[in-house]
């Protein structure tokens, strides 16, 4: 009996010894392998920022979203180009900015002709949000001098800061469903230069920021000015942060490509008519203070987006007997200067 027991003990053992092993080398596999958020392996090379080049995001017909070229020739198909071309690069600008794999995109991208991927038609393609995933949307308010004039605010010693979230992301020539008027009925918009961040910056010197601006986007700090102002204790963040309220589009532009962020024009249409009418050279901080600031109290990160406040012409600044908030059916076109027309509809 005892002898019986004892087998059973060993062959037990074994057994579990058998089973501990196997799923050690399951594990010890999986580990040799991670995976990123992505999918695919973890890129662990070089952080570069993206060079010359103008992107847009593609809304597939699986659903799913991923990155354009914009090129002469037409619209470079990014993930089939690579896929194609089995080189294991960014599909999507969040990875591309966050990773910093700028070689295999720019293998991508030159080796777009030998891939045998027809180039996209862009009047055809359906347009997905640039971003979906950024680590932090920091946003600066007030701070163009002729718009704090029309409000009667004072111009700000240093740049307020607020935020949206992910929630708000969305994409060029988007329905915007806005809240029923129970919420919110006093909507407006705000034109504003989008920076996105390219490399990690934390008490940079103005001097130096630029240095770390992967480049440009147009975008609409679209708001609520009833929640925004007039809720108890007044609730920026609530007024600005419901979702959709950040579309951005068409296009990423590469820093190299804009020169100059504080020489922009920026405009406002609305059905047509033209709303706001500026330049961000009447920012009251420019965006090398802005970012200087902000990286005063903590790091932005590659893929962080700011938001960088908008001109006079909002509907809050016109006179409150002249004050048409939007409603549904209209039509919004953003235009920031070398960053292409931003248009979406309310629905």
């Amino acid at each position: 009996m005892s002898s019986r027991r004892q087998f059973m003990k060993t062959v037990s053992a074994s057994g579990a010894g058998i089973v501990a092993a196997s799923t050690m080398g399951l594990m010890q596999e999986a580990s040799a392998h991670p995976t990123s958020q992505w999918g695919g392996e973890i890129y662990n090379g070089p952080h570069e920022m993206v060079k010359n080049c103008k992107i847009l995001t593609i809304m597939n017909a699986d659903g799913t979203e991923s990155m354009g070229v914009v090129t002469p020739k037409g619209v470079i198909d990014v993930r089939t180009v690579a896929k194609k071309l089995k080189i294991a690069a960014p599909i999507t600008l969040d990875q591309l900015l966050q990773e910093g794999n700028a070689a295999a995109f720019n293998k991508v991208v030159a080796g777009a002709d030998k891939s045998g991927v027809p180039y996209l038609d862009e009047s055809k393609i359906t347009y997905g949000r640039l971003f979906v995933n950024p680590g932090k949307i920091v946003c600066v308010g007030l701070n163009y001098r002729e718009h704090a004039n029309e409000i009667g605010m004072a111009h700000p010693r240093v740049p307020p800061l607020f935020n949206k979230y992910n929630n708000s992301l969305t994409s060029h020539n988007c329905i915007l469903r806005i809240p029923p008027p129970e919420v919110s009925y006093k909507l407006d918009y705000e034109t504003e230069l989008l920076i996105v961040v390219g490399k990690r910056m934390r008490n940079v010197p103005e001097a130096e920021t630029l240095n770390y601006v992967a480049g440009y986007c147009t975008s609409n700090d679209f708001s609520s000015r009833d929640l925004q102002l007039e809720t108890p204790s007044v609730q920026w963040m609530i007024g600005k942060t419901l979702d959709q309220y950040a579309p951005i589009g068409p296009y990423f532009v590469s820093a190299d490509r804009v020169g100059d962020p504080n020489k922009l024009q920026v405009q406002t249409y609305v059905n047509g008519q033209i709303r706001q009418n500026s330049n961000t050279a009447d920012f009251i901080h420019n965006t090398q203070k802005m970012l200087s600031y902000i990286s005063t109290y903590w790091a932005l990160e590659p893929g962080d987006i700011v938001f960088t406040g908008t001109p006079q012409g909002v509907i809050l600044g016109y006179p409150k007997d002249k004050q048409v908030w939007l409603k549904k059916g209209d039509v919004v076109v953003s235009v920031v200067e070398k960053l292409g027309e931003l248009k979406f509809t309310l629905g």
